[in-house]
């Protein structure tokens, strides 16, 4: 059973010493922002360092402040043990809920005593976005009296998932906080934030990792993988050490490298292949959706071998369109991804 490294559970957080350090100083400064924007793209560390900031201000004394060298709260200390668990009072996590269908199908699997397995679990699906009424929650939240006149901590993972609406709700909140209260905005591309939910936050940029960071932790994470193996994760995850354990479990190497052999082929590839291709890629949401990111990082890595880069950037945006299309209707992905190679063998 592989490690579970989950950002709730996990305290090791590697790479990003400078922004976890500006955070530490400021708290020993007295001078913490009320809500901060941890930016940065996806798998490098954002949900974690939340997390991390969460434990670290909801246990520490602020009495011994030169003691502290780092945000680190032990897995022992009961504190982390419920951040991990979800009950810690002062903490609340927004994310995208369970649409309606699947939320009645938890609540009657609850009042029937009845555990979900597995497979009905991961076929719960959530909404497209975090709604108004989930952000009025945090106002809730916010009206309650903390534990022990401590910190209260809300994480929005991801603040990118907001509708409208949401986001002028957060924005409200964000204008007149409550006392000792520390939001954290997790958001891959924070420049498509509202400007006045930027302007109202501290930004904590995160960087991507290095090759060497990225091996490490997959050493740490994945430690039955091969050193050949590792490096192909590495090379392929552009820094991101969640998409190479994504990868890794998910087989994505050997999904890439078939789909490389067909639209390097240049249509000379068999029917067969291709149809075997497209039958795995379309097998679940879940790898048609980690083949999108795979066509997407082999058009990005061509770019530069293409002669007309007009045509190049209509390919791109057709084929992020396609990939829409199919998994908002219920379109053919196999008649999709057929008639898209066609294409990209003929750019290339």
């Amino acid at each position: 059973m592989p490690e579970d490294f989950s950002p709730q559970n996990n305290n090791y957080l590697l790479g990003q010493e400078e922004a976890e350090n500006t955070f530490l100083q400021a708290w020993k400064n007295n001078t913490l922002h009320h809500a901060w924007i941890l930016s940065g793209e996806k798998g490098i560390g954002k949900a974690t360092l939340a997390y991390r900031i969460a434990r670290f201000l909801l246990c520490a004394d602020s009495n011994k402040k030169q003691q502290y060298t780092s945000l680190n709260i032990s897995p022992d200390n009961p504190i982390f043990q419920q951040v991990a668990n979800g009950s810690h009072p002062d903490l609340m996590v927004l994310e995208r809920d369970y649409t309606e269908t699947d939320k009645r199908k938890i609540i009657s699997a609850i009042r029937k005593g009845e555990a979900m397995d597995d497979e009905e679990l991961s076929n719960l699906k959530k909404s497209a976005f975090i709604r108004v009424d989930d952000v009025r929650k945090v106002n809730d939240f916010l009206a309650k009296t903390s534990f022990n006149d401590g910190w209260r901590v809300v994480i929005i993972d991801s603040a990118d998932d907001m509708n409208k609406s949401a986001a002028n709700a957060l924005l409200k909140i964000l204008e007149e906080p409550p006392a000792k209260t520390i939001l954290l905005l997790i958001s891959h591309n924070s420049g498509m934030l509202l400007p006045t939910i930027r302007s109202r936050c501290a930004k904590l940029p995160l960087k991507i990792l290095t090759a060497g960071e990225v091996g490490s932790l997959l050493r740490r994470y994945r430690s039955e993988l091969s050193e050949a193996m590792i490096a192909r994760l590495v090379e392929m995850s552009g820094g991101s050490i969640g998409k190479a354990i994504l990868y890794a479990d998910e087989n994505a190497v050997s999904l890439y490298d078939s789909m490389c052999r067909l639209l390097y082929s240049k249509q000379n590839y068999s029917l067969s292949e291709l149809l075997e291709f497209c039958d795995e890629a379309s097998a679940s949401p879940e790898t048609f959706g980690l083949c999108e990111e795979l066509v997407l990082k082999f058009l990005k890595d061509n770019m530069p071998n293409c002669c007309d880069k007009e045509e190049f950037y209509e390919l791109w945006n057709e084929t992020r369109k396609k990939f829409a299309d199919c998994s908002n209707v219920n379109m053919d992905k196999r008649f999709m991804l057929i008639n898209l190679f066609n294409k990209i063998c003929k750019v290339l």
